[in-house]
């Protein structure tokens, strides 16, 4: 008898699966994705609105007072407040003591040697310049803004 003569053929391999729609763990995974995307943009927006609410804060409280000296003091006042949250025992700093405090941190010095220096006598004074409490307001602000976002 003669051999019988297989035929062989090739292995077919079956179809790759299709792309759409992915495979449950990948729905997850896209899921966490989303998730963590939204928690972060919701975060930053968080922090943009709380920026907004002590810039308004501070711009209120400073049109609130009628002459410049107590916008001074309001300056003063809020600087204190801040200082407070960074460092318990900064709100009972004194003279230049207090002047650095402000300026720490800062190389230009804006309290020591700069228009802050108001903060210090501009709310006991009778006549105070307009010019001199506005230059205060920006570096008070700026530094206002600054402790207050550490928080």
């Amino acid at each position: 008898m003669a051999a019988a003569t297989l035929i062989l053929r090739d292995i077919h391999q079956p179809p790759a699966p299709a792309w759409w729609p992915p495979a449950p763990g990948w729905w997850i995974v896209a899921a966490i994705v989303l998730a963590a995307v939204a928690l972060a943009l919701a975060l930053q927006a968080r922090k943009r609105r709380r920026q907004r609410e002590r810039a308004a804060l501070f711009d209120e409280a400073v049109a609130a007072a009628a002459t410049p000296d107590a916008r001074v003091a309001a300056m003063s006042e809020l600087l204190r407040r801040a200082a407070r949250l960074h460092d318990p025992a900064a709100d009972r700093l004194q003279g230049d003591d207090w002047l650095d405090f402000l300026d720490a941190g800062d190389p230009a010095r804006p309290f020591s040697t700069g228009a802050g220096r108001l903060v210090l006598d501009g709310g006991f004074r009778r006549d105070v310049d307009a010019a001199e409490v506005d230059a205060l307001r920006d570096v008070a602000r700026v530094r206002f803004l600054r402790w207050m976002q550490a928080r």
